[in-house]
């Protein structure tokens, strides 16, 4: 079974998802791949632990504090290689960031292989269903440009703001398929 429930947030309504034991999704307000969880058999539980834990998180991380992750049980769903790349992303320190790229080189690393599409890396980064809790929002291209993300750019950019992120350099791009 699965289970969910709404968080206001000052991004908006935030849509929480848990299985009996770990937290599987977090979506910012029309989330692009928000119908996918939603074709689940899910039900609203905010009564649930996990969600309950996954609710005082998002309240320290939006009270200006820096909760550990590791406090909290994760369950992303997807295959080996986006598991690799989530993993990565929750190495990614508070305030900091870093590239698809160097992702790319990492993962490529990590897997034996020698070297890595920084657009397959991307790819899997837009299917993360825990953002922010798993940072992805710390991810931009190589130039500053801040590229991709489900929840909208401009919710990019104010998670970036919110966790004192040098924007100095960072730009949103004209055009392109992460808009």
């Amino acid at each position: 079974m699965y289970y969910y429930s709404n968080y206001r947030s000052p991004l908006g309504n935030i849509i929480l998802a848990s299985n009996d034991h770990s937290i599987i999704g977090l979506y910012i307000g029309n989330h692009k791949y928000l119908d996918s969880l939603l074709e689940e058999d899910i039900i609203e539980n905010k009564d649930i632990n996990v969600i309950k834990e996954g609710v005082k998180w998002l309240d320290d991380y939006f009270d200006g504090n820096k909760p550990s992750i590791s406090r909290l049980s994760l369950a992303p769903r997807g295959g080996e290689f986006r598991q690799e790349v989530w993993s990565l992303l929750l190495e990614i320190p508070y305030g900091q960031l870093t590239t698809y790229g160097d992702i790319a080189k990492e993962v490529a690393r990590r897997m034996g292989k020698e070297k890595m599409s920084a657009q397959a890396v991307g790819g899997a980064i837009g299917h993360n269903p825990i953002s922010i809790i798993i940072p992805c929002h710390r991810v931009v291209g190589k130039s500053g440009s801040l590229t991709g993300y489900g929840g909208g750019i401009e919710t990019k950019v104010k998670l970036l703001e919110h966790e004192g992120v040098d924007m100095t350099g960072l730009f949103i791009p004209k055009k392109g398929t992460a808009l």
